[in-house]
C-alpha cells in the first residue's frame, strides 16, 4: 500500500458529518448485504423447514423473541461492541484476529500454535460459507417468482444458475463501477424491508410483545428438544455478522456501527415483526412469509429488488474470499496465486481467477444438488456457528494478552458469548447429515492445504539451511575463492536474512562468477495489516559493495520489488532496476521418507509448489531481468 493510502486509512478512523454518512452508505452495500437478506428465509425456515414448528401465535412470538435478542446480543453486543475492538491496524477478520494472538516470536510455541490452528480452521470455514451464501441467497430470491405464479416453478433453477454464472463472469471487471450503486440499492432495500413490515405491524401491533425475552423462555419450555433444534434456523437471522468484522478495514468501526443502529437493525426488526404479524393472522403464509408481505401487484418488483440485493450480498462474500486468500498467501499459509487488481485507486479490490472458477462451480453444483433454498438452509449455518465459537475463543485471548483484562472479566465475557455461540452450534449439528457436512468438508480440505503448505515451507527452509552459509562468512569465502567479478548489480532474493541465499551459492559453485555489487533482498510479511512507511525498508552494509535489504509489508498489502528499489534509492543505495540482474531460486521438491511430514503431504506440498505463482510475477520483478537457478531438494 502506498503512503497516500495509509494516510487515507488513518484519516477515516473517526469520520463525522458528510464523511460518516457517505461511508455508512457505502457500508450498507458491502457489509450488510448478507445479514440484510436473511429475512427472506430465516423465519420461514424456523416455521417451515426440516425442524420447523407449527405456526401458532405462541410459537411465532417465541421465534420472534429469539430473533430479536439474537440480533441484539450477537450482532449489537458481541460483534459491534467487543469483537470490532480487536483490530489489527484497523483490519478485521479471522486471519487478522489470528495474527493478533500469534506474535512472530511465539507462533510455534505450545498454546499459541494451538490458537493459530483454531484461527486457521475458522478461516477455512469461511470458504464453505462463501460457496453457500451466493447459492442460497440468489435461489431464495428467485423462488419468489413461485409466489407470483406457479408457472415460474420449472424456471427457478435455470434462472438462478444463469444469475450466478453472470455474477462470477463479471468478477474480473471489478466492483469499482457497480460498487457505486451498491449502497443506494441496499438503502432502498432496507427501506422496503421496513415499509413491508410496518404495514402488517400496524394491523397487529400486539406482536411487539415478542420483545419480552420471556416469550423465548416459554418457547423452549413448551417445545422442549424441538424448540432447541429450531435454533439452527433462527441462527440464519444473524449469518453475516462475521462480515461486520471482516470488512472493518474498508470503512472503519464508526460507519459500520452507525449504519447498523440507524437503519439496518430497525429495518430488520420491523420486517421480522411484520412477518410474524402476517403469520399469526394467516398461518398458511408461513411457507413464504417474506414475499407475502407485499401486495400481489408488488410481488414481481419485490422479487427483482430481492434478486439484486442477494447479488450484492453474494458479491460481498466473494470479495471477502478473495481478500482472505490474499492474506493467507501473504502470511505463508497458501502458495502464491495470481492476484489481479481491478481498481487503480482501491487496493482492496482484487480478483483471483482460480478461486473465482472454484466458487462458481461450487455454487452451481450446490443449486443443482440441493434444488431449493430450504434444502440449502440445511447446509447453511454450520460453518458460521463454528466460526463464531472460534472468534469468541480468540477474542478472549486478545482481551487477556492485548487489553490486559483480568481473568474474571475475560471469563465473564467468554462464557456470556459462548452460551449463545454453543447453543446455535449444537443445534446446527443436526444439519450435518442433511447438508451441513459440505462446508465442513470444504473447511477440512482448505485447513489441510494451509497447514501442509506452512509445514512444508518450514521443512524446505530447514533443508536449504543444512547447506547454507552464514552471511557473515561470505566475504571470507569470496576472498578465498577469488571468483571473477563482472560489472553491474545482482539482487538475490533470500528467505533468511542471516544466511547466504542458496541461489548465490549455486551460482558461485557452477559459474564461478559474481557481480561487482551484491544485494541480498528479503521480502517479509509482518503479523500486522500495514507497515508504516518509515519501517518498510532497512539497509545494512555487510562489506564493501555487499548489502542486505530487508523489506517489510503487512498481510493486507502487496509485496513488490520495484517500490522497494525506489525506497533504497531514496535512502542512498541507488539500484537501477533496468540494469540489475535478479537471481531467484527455483527448487524441484522430491517427496522422501525423511522425518518431516507424511509422504502424501509431502507430495501435496510439492504439487502446490510446482503450481504456485512464480516469484518473479508475485513480486513484480521485470521478467527480462531475472535469472532462475534451480536445484532438487529432498523433503
Amino acid at each position: 500500500m502506498t503512503t497516500m493510502s495509509l494516510e487515507h486509512h488513518a484519516a477515516d478512523e473517526h469520520p463525522t458529518g458528510g464523511a460518516l454518512t457517505a461511508l455508512s452508505l457505502a457500508a450498507l452495500g458491502v457489509v450488510y448485504g448478507d445479514i440484510g437478506t436473511s429475512p427472506i428465509y430465516a423465519l420461514r425456515e424456523s416455521l417451515h423447514g426440516k425442524h420447523g414448528l407449527a405456526p401458532s401465535p405462541e410459537n411465532v412470538l417465541g421465534l420472534l423473541s429469539l430473533i430479536v435478542w439474537s440480533l441484539i446480543l450477537v450482532i449489537s453486543v458481541k460483534y459491534l461492541a467487543f469483537v470490532m475492538r480487536a483490530d489489527n491496524c484497523g483490519e478485521g477478520g479471522m486471519i487478522a484476529l489470528t495474527a493478533l494472538v500469534s506474535p512472530p516470536a511465539e507462533r510455534t510455541a505450545g498454546r499459541r500454535a494451538i490458537l493459530v490452528l483454531i484461527g486457521l480452521f475458522g478461516a477455512s470455514l469461511l470458504y464453505g460459507d462463501g460457496m453457500i451464501t451466493p447459492a442460497i441467497s440468489v435461489l431464495s430470491a428467485v423462488e419468489g417468482l413461485e409466489v407470483a405464479t406457479p408457472m415460474f416453478r420449472p424456471y427457478v433453477i435455470p434462472i438462478t444458475i444463469a444469475i450466478l454464472i453472470l455474477l462470477f463472469a463479471v468478477q474480473s471487471r471489478g466492483t469499482a463501477k457497480i460498487g457505486a450503486i451498491f449502497g443506494p440499492v441496499m438503502l432502498l432495500w432496507f427501506l422496503v424491508l421496513a415499509a413491508l413490515g410496518l404495514t402488517h405491524l400496524v394491523a397487529h401491533p400486539a406482536v411487539l410483545s415478542a420483545v419480552n425475552p420471556m416469550h423465548a423462555v416459554h418457547f423452549f419450555v413448551r417445545n422442549g428438544v424441538a424448540g432447541f433444534l429450531v435454533l439452527g434456523s433462527v441462527f440464519l437471522a444473524v449469518t453475516g455478522g462475521e462480515a461486520l468484522y471482516a470488512d472493518m478495514g474498508h470503512f472503519g468501526t464508526r460507519p459500520i456501527r452507525f449504519a447498523w443502529f440507524a437503519l439496518v437493525l430497525p429495518a430488520l426488526l420491523l420486517n421480522y415483526f411484520g412477518q410474524g404479524a402476517l403469520v399469526i393472522a394467516d398461518p398458511s403464509a408461513s411457507e413464504h412469509p417474506f414475499f407475502q408481505l407485499a401486495p400481489d401487484w408488488a410481488t414481481i418488483p419485490l422479487v427483482v429488488l430481492t434478486t439484486i440485493a442477494t447479488v450484492i450480498a453474494s458479491q460481498a462474500v466473494i470479495s471477502g474470499a478473495f481478500s482472505l486468500t490474499r492474506q493467507a498467501v501473504q502470511l505463508g499459509y497458501l502458495p502464491r496465486v495470481d492476484i489481479e487488481h481491478t481498481s487503480s485507486t482501491q487496493i482492496g479490490q482484487i480478483y483471483i481467477p482460480g478461486l473465482n472458477i472454484l466458487l462458481a462451480v461450487a455454487c452451481v453444483g450446490l443449486v443443482l444438488g440441493f434444488r431449493s433454498s430450504s434444502n440449502l438452509a440445511a447446509a447453511y449455518g454450520v460453518a458460521v456457528t463454528t466460526d463464531m465459537v472460534f472468534t469468541t475463543i480468540l477474542l478472549a485471548v486478545v482481551a487477556r494478552t492485548r487489553w490486559s483484562w483480568s481473568i474474571p472479566a475475560v471469563a465473564a465475557m467468554a462464557i456470556g458469548f459462548l452460551v449463545f455461540d454453543l447453543g446455535f452450534w449444537t443445534a446446527g449439528l443436526t444439519k450435518i447429515p442433511s447438508g451441513g457436512w459440505f462446508p465442513l468438508v470444504i473447511a477440512a480440505f482448505v485447513f489441510t492445504v494451509m497447514t501442509t503448505w506452512k509445514r512444508g515451507r518450514r521443512i524446505l527452509a530447514d533443508r536449504l539451511n543444512e547447506q547454507a552459509l552464514p552471511i557473515t562468512e561470505l566475504a571470507e569465502r569470496i576472498h578465498a575463492a577469488a571468483p571473477m567479478r563482472v560489472k553491474g548489480t545482482a539482487v538475490y532474493l533470500t528467505r533468511d536474512p542471516k544466511l547466504v541465499p542458496h541461489s548465490l551459492l549455486l551460482n558461485l559453485k557452477h559459474n564461478k562468477v559474481l557481480h561487482e555489487r551484491i544485494v541480498f533482498l528479503g521480502m517479509f510479511t509482518e503479523a500486522q495489516a500495514y507497515v508504516p512507511e518509515a519501517e518498510r525498508v532497512r539497509i545494512d552494509t555487510l562489506s564493501p559493495n555487499v548489502f542486505r535489504v530487508n523489506a517489510h509489508h503487512g498481510f493486507t498489502e502487496d509485496p513488490a520489488v520495484p517500490p522497494v528499489m525506489e525506497r533504497c534509492r531514496q535512502m542512498g543505495l541507488d539500484i537501477n532496476v533496468d540494469e540489475t540482474t535478479f537471481f531467484v531460486g527455483r527448487e524441484t521438491l522430491l517427496a522422501t521418507d525423511r522425518p518431516g511430514m507424511a509422504i502424501w503431504r509431502e507430495r501435496l506440498f510439492a504439487r502446490m509448489a510446482r503450481n504456485a505463482r512464480r516469484a518473479t510475477r508475485f513480486f513484480k520483478i521485470p521478467p527480462n531481468r531475472v535469472v532462475e537457478i534451480g536445484a532438487e531438494i529432498e523433503l
